[in-house]
């Protein structure tokens, strides 16, 4: 999957890490003001891949979390802060979230 742009949301630790790697398209913004940016980037679908802290999940209600899970234009994908744990998911568990295809079953056929 090629992606056209690329924004990263979050705090300011986080999105300047990405700026300085390259990425020009960072927004500093967390809480509900970071969710309604998400939407917006949704609904006009410039961008094909959201980097967002994960913080910003924490921020959104049970069906914004399923259609941003769902979406694929732009795919959303949340990270972690720097020096902050969190059990990452798998790739098989991302695959069965975003394409709804559980991988697991497709390896012994």
């Amino acid at each position: 999957m090629k992606f056209d742009n690329i924004a990263v949301i979050g705090e300011r630790e986080l999105v300047l890490g990405f700026r300085l790697v390259g990425i020009g398209d960072v927004f500093i913004s967390t809480g509900q003001e970071a969710v309604k940016k998400i939407v917006g980037f949704m609904e006009n679908k410039e961008y094909g891949l959201v980097l967002a802290s994960e913080s910003i999940r924490n921020s959104m209600d049970k069906s914004m979390l399923k259609r941003v899970d769902t979406s694929l234009k732009p795919l959303v994908v949340f990270i972690p802060m720097p020096g902050e744990y969190r059990e990452q998911e798998s790739v098989e568990a991302l695959a069965k979230r975003v394409l709804g295809v559980d991988i697991k079953g497709l390896k012994g056929a």
